[in-house]
């Protein structure tokens, strides 16, 4: 083995192979006989033998009490006895390399001794090459077996030395075999192979000597030995190490990837589920990732002058990554750079082949050391690559989860202004596109300098074949790859673009699917998919420009390996150098090795610039301002009596001086003091409490609070997920605490109702459940935390008066009696309790004080406290004329009592208490093997498929050119100087180019076709789904993760725009290559088919076995992803909740713990693809092999040299290209998941008709003209899985007259709604308008002739005016008068831009009160004859809700009104009263006489809220 004493490496075969007078450089310089050399290195490596040996059984039979020890020490008993050894799996893959090498000389050197006989030099040669064998493996078995169980802290220090001195001895080795080459004296390749592993392999193991060391501490695999039990904390019986499989495999089973058999066979027996696939390695965990990459980020990301913000940039970025999977750079350059040697042997050694194959005298006796070579480097080739793909999907796991991980953390700590000025989408978009690019690029990452080193080795072996044409070669080279340049540059352009207006649409899809249920109400889901459509057009502009240069720069690279030819053979003729077949065949297998670069770059380059993006956008994500920690001083409970104090504040939303949102704030609330806000609609009541929890950007001033803060916002906050889950919110399970809290929350009733009670499953934003549900959830979440201050924003407006009464008073006065509470409201009648009052006017309090204190001292309070006076003078003016009316007997009150119906008995029989009664089901994937009629659709969605043939015969064309040009080349060149050529050299030339010219116009025609159906079928999927999405029923967004939808619009999308037909083609191309390559091989010995029929079986059936696996871990891989993209929504949205609870952690560890999720199936799958590629490789290179044996065995003259140099360079890809096409084949059915996942959503059962021609023309223009419903034994329920929310309903809304739906929260009045409006369908029964099924109609018919203001007041982004006419159906001078009628007229005149004035995403810049004006001047503008009014006045001040009374009665005199509120005031001019409970209608009659008799549930609700209001 080279290196390893001073001694040649080659010392065996030298002497044979070079001239005797002329020894080796080293010989000259020290002049001693190869003999002493030898006899030296044998006792050098028989010493370190017996020193290994020695040491080995020393501390295995334990001979001293010293030795047993340090032993018991290091078993864990002692301080070194934790943690991994860093570098000690390199140590020893690259110590056994070495030993397999000298074995190999070994067994080389035994046989040339006895074929050539025994002589003395032969014998002390073999000696030292069997003593290195025997001292490398002694000295590997060491490393393996007993050092790994030593636990030491270090490689001991003889051991570094030795690795020292082996890398000098190494060195001393190339230089005396480059010195002999100058000589002119011929070094055999075999020496020249030893001296690149061992020089290799040295710096290695020098590295490793001094960077290894145990890392500190105990890991978690280590535990349960250190414990003396086996079993983990959880209980579960394996500890982090067995769980996962990849941590605990031995060295032989991480060579040949078998750690995956056990996962692969259960794949293989079942369908695969999350809890099959065994848990990450813990470097790979983001518990071990994330504390690295943000110590790595800070030390390279200095800051900022003065904003204390770290400057990120993508280089920093970049820095920190490699910084933090530092090693798997490291260990996958070593193989990379193993890979590209060993791949250049074979094209080095052609020629050679060749002159053996024409019986050149000079290598008459090497066939069997070529044939030797041909199989070492195709072994290594192998080995090396797969590893280095493996450990670059490893590296690229890490900095996708590290990246996700500190996104996440940034995600919840941002500022309000840079919220505003990042969409949902946006952010959405970096966890779910950018990241995973920075992952794929793991790839690439040394694309950029393996390119250089495969050019040169390239040059090399050109130079040695050609001469000074090699130089045109080298300029060939360059002139390809700076033409890559400017479409280089375009690609970087149009991918920023393409990915610019993919936020875009992403935003904007995010916040129609949010907003779905109000778009369904109104109409208006066509116009807003339009606008998506038309979104998406401005994105396809720039993905045609992108896709199109993309096959430009294909074109110049698939052309660019026959062009280098071209221009190097034309060099050889003009410069008269002569081409014989064996140099041709060793430059045409040189162009093909160098193929894979040049095939590459265009893709590096793509990458690298798609990358740089995705990294920029990260960074200058991470470069936002997060919420200042300073701005509120935050002290323990105990350090003050006062619990909030805030001195000269002046905040302001804008951030700018100039327009403070608060100034002048000055109040302190002592500890356990409640302190009441209260104002009109845009006073400053929810940015006071901002203030207070430090959320609203602070001007000037100063915030001090004692204690832990719990926040109940004024738009319910829900999470996806149990509703126990989000009371607790992450707190322990304290039953009783727990079970006060429900009934403090009065939500033991809702539980009762619920199909699973505290365990039903809240669909997302908590889509199943009623405001006040989620409201008193979100109370009850805030009681359950014990915290010091509690700030509530007006929870209570979102419930009905009785529910709102017990809240006050369990809550508020009862369990909180002894906490700060600082609570906004609009009912005057809790201002009394209060120990403070806040009057807010214009951002300043304009008043402060207990409440008769301010009764009299101001017009503010005055204001609101008379416009309450007014509501409760009308219960007065009602109970008066009830006493009166001496004809309305008390039998007028309308019990309506029913006994169960059939229907609904049937469903409590159903209602079972299992999982598929949730109303939010686990994703779907499908199942099994993705069906061919999957590919079927793909391949014909796009002009029928007429353009799939004409890319394969394009393929076809080239390959078949190809072969041709090659096989024109070995025919036609002579096979030495001394043959005359059957052609002239420029006719060689000539038909040559004729043929590249021909392949290359075949590559330019197969990318345009496969670009132009790829473009058509992307696009016309993108609409179908969309189609279908919008098109689906509100049961569908209500059951649905707004997520999973995001993720195939997002991620699946986007797969199908780039990546799909590139890989379709792939396998096509890959197919048609192997096809040409064995029957190549096939011209020269038929016999391998022999072989290749039984192999490609084979690998037929290790790639069946392996699909199983991969398919089902590529499904998870896509369902694992939803759940990460929606925690992440859901978070960012949350984030003021989540920060005033103190809970960042623990969502952080939530993250990192779906993060796990998603990444342990996409390791596991990495791992099943080199399982399988491994197989493949050894299997297609006894192909390899079998025909290279088999043509050294032909006799001399059997067969034309040229054509089997032509067979073994075609061979020489053989292996590379039947993993090629198994696993194009298996990438692709990975990938198809995409389109079979778009495929499902085409497929949704879509809504009744929007329209029905027929009926349109039957429906009266002006229906429905009376505006009279009548509910016909209406039974609806949501899902056939869950029970009945309406359970009979008979009754008759007057046309014309205004109609109050009063009942508890979950009574079923929204349902009510929904059915009228058709959101959900009548199970049974009938709803008819002025005689008209409205089931007969057409939704949009029906939709667009009533109005509707819901329970959520709901702002789009963009202005004013296209809030209120999104159709544009309505002149300025109408919508101004809508704006005047609804008391939003002044705020917008004040405004700059007036109705072209901003609005942000979810009109956040507005108050909710005023977005719920914003959708009463929207049904102005409608003017129906039927008019909705779902809570319309909830969020709004008394006041107001009079002002809005007054409008609506002055607007809507002739229209149908049905009126849902909490307020009883708002009900009480109603003509008609329904009381609901339980989904059953309890009382219907008009107010007066409901409240005539005093024993109604109207009554009772009615006094409630007059005795609860009679403080004021």
């Amino acid at each position: 083995m080279p290196a390893s004493t001073a001694a040649p490496p080659h010392a065996a075969l030298a002497m044979a192979a070079t001239p005797a007078r002329e020894g080796p450089l080293l010989y000259s310089l020290f002049p001693l006989e190869p003999l002493i050399l030898h006899g030296v290195g044998a006792a050098v490596h028989v010493l370190l033998a017996l020193a290994v040996a020695g040491r080995f059984l020393f501390h295995r039979c334990g001979l001293s009490g010293a030795g047993r020890a340090k032993d018991g020490e290091a078993r864990g008993c002692g301080p070194r006895g934790g943690g991994q050894f860093r570098c000690r799996v390199v140590a020893v893959c690259a110590t056994w390399a070495v030993a397999a090498a000298e074995v190999l000389l070994a067994a080389y050197s035994c046989y040339l001794g006895s074929s050539a006989g025994w002589s003395r030099e032969t014998a002390v040669g073999l000696a030292d090459a069997a003593a290195r064998a025997v001292a490398w493996l002694l000295l590997a078995a060491y490393l393996q077996f007993d050092f790994g169980q030593r636990r030491e802290g270090r490689f001991p220090a003889p051991l570094r030395l030795w690795w020292a001195f082996f890398l000098l001895l190494s060195l001393l080795a190339v230089a005396d075999h480059v010195a002999t080459r100058l000589d002119g004296l011929l070094v055999p390749a075999l020496s020249w192979a030893f001296d690149a592993v061992s020089v290799a392999a040295a710096v290695v193991l020098l590295c490793a000597g001094l960077v290894g060391r145990r890392e500190g501490g105990g890991s978690a695999a280590e535990e349960p030995l250190l414990n003396g039990t086996h079993e983990s904390a959880d209980g579960s019986g394996r500890g982090d190490a067995e769980a996962s499989r990849f941590t605990g495999a031995g060295f032989f089973s991480l060579l040949t990837f078998s750690w995956m058999g056990p996962l692969l066979a259960v794949g293989h027996k079942k369908t695969l589920g999350l809890d099959d696939v065994p848990g990450l390695d813990p470097g790979d965990s983001i518990s071990s990732l994330l504390p690295m990459f943000k110590v790595n980020l800070e030390a390279v990301a200095g800051d900022v002058s003065g904003s204390g913000r770290k400057a990120v940039t993508a280089f920093k970025l970049t820095k920190a990554l490699l910084r933090t999977v530092w090693w798997h750079v490291a260990v996958t350059a070593f193989y990379a750079l193993v890979y590209n040697v060993a791949t250049y042997v074979g094209p080095y050694l052609i020629d050679s082949l060749v002159q053996y194959l024409n019986g050149d005298e000079r290598y008459a006796s090497k066939g069997q050391l070529l044939v030797l070579a041909f199989i070492v480097a195709k072994v290594f080739e192998c080995v090396s690559q797969r590893h280095w793909f493996f450990r670059l999907q490893q590296a690229g796991i890490r900095a996708r989860s590290a990246l996700v991980a500190v996104v996440y953390q940034k995600g919840i700590a941002l500022s309000s202004q840079s919220r505003q000025s990042r969409t949902s989408g946006e952010m959405i978009n970096i966890i779910s596109v950018d990241a995973d690019r920075v992952g794929i690029f793991s790839w690439y990452m040394h694309d950029l300098w393996l390119v250089p080193l495969q050019v040169g080795m390239a040059l090399f072996i050109l130079y040695s074949t050609l001469g000074l044409a090699s130089l045109a070669a080298l300029g060939a080279t360059v002139v390809v790859m700076l033409a890559n340049v400017p479409p280089g540059r375009m690609q970087e352009k149009f991918q920023q673009k393409l990915m610019d207006c993919k936020d875009v649409r992403m935003k904007a899809t995010s916040e129609i699917l949010r907003n779905m249920r109000i778009l369904k109400l109104q109409g208006w889901e066509m116009k807003f998919l339009s606008k998506i459509i038309e979104l998406r057009k401005t994105e396809t502009n720039w993905l045609k420009k992108y896709l199109y240069t993309s096959t430009l720069v294909t074109f110049v690279f698939w052309g660019a390996p026959t062009f280098v030819a071209v221009v190097t053979f034309g060099a050889c003729m003009l410069m008269g150098i002569p081409l014989e077949s064996g140099k041709v065949l060793s430059a045409l297998a040189t162009f093909r090795v160098l193929q894979e670069p040049i095939y590459n770059l265009p893709d590096t380059i793509s990458m690298v610039i798609q990358t740089k993006v995705s990294l920029d956008r990260i960074a200058s994500f991470l470069c936002l301002e997060e919420l200042p920690t300073d701005a509120v001083q935050r002290l323990p409970n105990d350090s003050s009596d006062v619990a909030i104090a805030v001195s000269n504040g002046c905040f302001s939303w804008e951030a700018s001086p100039e327009l403070p949102t608060l100034k002048g704030l000055n109040f302190q609330a002592q500890r356990g003091m409640r302190v009441a806000v209260c104002g009109t609609v845009g006073s400053g009541k929810s940015s006071l409490l901002s203030c207070i929890l430090g959320e609203i950007p602070k001007l000037s001033g100063e915030v001090k609070i004692c204690g832990t803060t719990a926040y109940v916002s004024q738009s319910a906050w829900i999470q996806s997920g149990k509703i126990q889950d989000n009371i607790l919110f992450g707190k322990e399970m304290d039953r009783d605490k727990y079970e006060r809290v429900l009934e403090s929350c009065s939500l033991k009733k809702d539980l009762e109702i619920l199909p699973f009670g505290d365990q039903t499953v809240i669909g997302e934003r908590g889509i199943n459940l009623s405001g006040g549900q989620k409201q008193r959830i979100q109370i009850a979440r805030a009681l359950y935390q014990e915290a010091d201050i509690y700030l509530f924003d007006d929870p209570f407006s979102a419930v009905d008066a009785h529910t709102g009464s017990h809240l006050f008073k369990e809550c508020l006065l009862g369990a909180l009696s002894s906490k700060t509470v600082v609570y906004v409201t609009h009912q005057i009648e809790f201002l009394p309790a209060a120990d403070l009052i806040l009057v807010m006017k214009d951002g300043k309090i304009a008043q402060a004080g207990k409440y008769n204190e301010i009764l009299d001292s101001g017009d503010e309070f005055m204001e609101l406290v008379g416009a309450h006076k007014d509501a409760l003078a009308e219960l007065d003016t009602i109970g008066a004329a009830n006493r009166s009316n001496e004809g309305s007997p008390s039998r007028g009150t309308a019990k309506l009592t029913r006994s169960l119906s059939s229907a609904e008995k049937k469903d409590k029989q159903d209602e079972g208490n299992n999982q598929s009664g949730q109303l939010v089901q686990e994703e779907e994937r499908e199942k099994g093997k993705v069906g061919f009629w999957v590919y079927w659709k793909y391949l014909t969605l796009a002009y029928k498929g007429a353009l799939v043939p004409l890319v394969l015969l394009a393929q076809l064309l080239f390959q078949v050119l190809q072969i041709g040009s090659n096989y024109w080349m070995a025919w036609a060149a002579p096979v030495s100087k001394d043959v005359e050529p059957p052609v002239s050299m420029s006719t060689l030339i000539y038909v040559y180019i004729a043929l590249a010219v021909g392949s290359s116009f075949c590559v330019l025609l197969r990318a345009l076709f496969l670009v132009t159906a790829s473009y058509k079928t992307a696009t016309l999927l993108f609409d179908k789904m969309h189609m279908s999405i919008f098109r689906a029923a509100m049961s569908f967004f209500d059951s649905t993760p707004s997520g999973r939808i995001l993720n195939r619009a997002s991620t699946d999308q986007s797969e199908v725009d780039t990546g799909i037909a590139y890989q379709m083609g792939s396998v096509a191309f890959a197919v048609i290559q192997l096809v040409g390559i064995i029957a190549v091989m096939s011209q020269v010995a038929w016999q391998v088919f022999v072989v290749f029929i039984p192999v490609a079986a084979t690998c037929f059936w290790y790639q069946r076995y392996y699909i199983d696996t991969a398919r089902e871990m590529q499904r998870l891989v896509g369902v694992c992803k939803a759940p990460i993209i929606q925690h992440f929504a859901e978070s960012i949205t949350g984030s003021t909740t989540i920060r005033s609870f103190g809970k960042e952690d623990q969502f952080v560890s939530a993250n990192s713990h779906l993060m796990d999720a998603y990444s342990r199936p996409k390791f596991y799958n990495a791992g099943a693809m080199e399982w399988l590629c491994f197989r493949l490789d050894v299997l297609s290179s006894l192909t390899f092999a079998f025909s290279l044996i088999f043509l050294i065995n032909l006799p001399p003259g059997f067969i034309d040299p040229g054509i089997a140099g032509l067979a073994v360079t075609y061979g020489l890809n053989l292996n590379m290209l039947q993993a090629w096409v198994v696993w194009s084949m298996c990438n692709l059915e990975n990938k198809i998941i995409s389109v079979e996942r778009i495929l499902q959503y085409i497929s949704i059962p879509a809504e009744p008709p929007l329209s029905i021609p027929e009926d349109r023309l039957a429906l009266a223009q002006n229906w429905p003209s009376e505006g009279e419903i009548q509910l016909l034994d209406l039974h609806v329920k949501y899902a056939p899985q869950l029970p009945f929310v309406l359970k009979g309903l008979t009754v008759t809304f007057p046309g014309g007259l205004k109609t109050g739906i009063v009942g508890r929260t979950g009574s079923g009045k929204s349902t009510l709604i929904q059915a009228l409006f058709r959101i959900v369908d009548p199970t049974i029964g009938q709803i008819l308008i002025d005689g008209v099924d409205i089931c007969t109609i057409g939704l949009h018919d029906l939709r667009s002739r009533l109005s509707i203001i819901p329970q959520e007041p709901t702002m789009f982004e963009g202005t004013v005016r296209s809030n209120l006419d999104p159709l544009g159906e309505y002149t300025d001078s109408q919508i101004w008068e809508a704006l005047d009628c609804c008391q939003l007229g002044e705020e917008v005149r004040r405004k700059e831009h007036k109705l072209d004035s901003p609005v942000i995403e979810n009109g956040e810049n507005w108050s909710v009160g005023q977005r719920q004006l914003v959708c009463l001047g929207r049904v102005i503008l409608k003017r129906s004859k039927i008019l909705v009014l779902d809570e319309a006045t909830a969020s709004v001040d008394t006041a107001t809700d009079n002002l809005i009374q007054k409008t609506l009665r002055q607007q809507f005199s002739e229209a149908t009104v049905i009126t849902i509120a909490h307020r009883i005031t708002s009900v009480l001019d109603s003509d008609m009263v329904l009381l609901l409970d339980n989904g059953v209608a309890v009382e219907r009659d008009a107010p007066a006489r409901l409240l005539e008799d005093k024993s109604s549930l109207f009554s009772k609700l009615v006094a409630e809220y007059t005795m609860r209001s009679t403080h004021t």
